[in-house]
């Protein structure tokens, strides 16, 4: 290598998060709230999951995670990690955006695909889209799709979430085969 600064590429991560609604609680109990884009949907069953079960926020940060090269969702906030229960989505998206950046990366943008026949996205697309970019310090954009259906989403089992992210990599790290030259 010339010593020349090699320019920053964009990279690029794919995140996907599933989650089953929640049981339906004992009589007289109500339901496990639903999170979901950061938001809370009032009247809506609830999803399971170690934390808040909110797929959009986690596919969004797996999808940070992903572009950037330093793990995933279980990697930092898994089952093994007590002090996530019942963390909130964008709690962990912030954490990951931070992970992100403390390993010498800005991010460009997110983008997430809501697979559902419920909530009713639309609505509140626009508040959903403000929680997540607050939480990421980034651009974070929903869009929202029913599976016609099929599948679980389509049964009403469950719902699932697919997101992109564009990371920049601000500090130039050695590769693995710079660190093995000799002088």
């Amino acid at each position: 290598m010339s010593g020349a600064q090699e320019p920053a590429l964009p990279r690029t991560g794919i995140g996907v998060d599933i989650h089953a609604f929640a049981p339906d609680g004992a009589p007289g109990e109500p339901p496990a709230p639903l999170w979901l884009a950061g938001l809370f949907w009032e009247g809506e069953r609830g999803l399971t999951g170690h934390s808040d079960g909110d797929a959009v926020a986690h596919a969004a940060a797996d999808a940070l995670f992903s572009a950037a090269g330093v793990g995933d969702l279980g990697t930092h906030f898994g089952t093994d990690r007590p002090e996530y229960k019942g963390a909130s989505g964008v709690t962990l998206l912030a954490a990951a955006a931070r992970i992100v950046r403390d390993a010498g990366f800005e991010i460009g943008n997110i983008a997430v695909q809501f697979v559902g026949n419920r909530p009713t996205f639309a609505p509140r697309r626009r508040e959903a889209e403000a929680a997540l970019t607050r939480a990421a310090g980034a651009s974070v954009s929903v869009s929202a799709t029913t599976s016609d259906h099929l599948g679980f989403p389509g049964r009403g089992d469950g719902i699932a979430a697919v997101a992109t992210a564009l990371v920049v990599q601000t500090v130039r790290r050695p590769t693995a085969r710079e660190d093995n030259l000799e002088p």
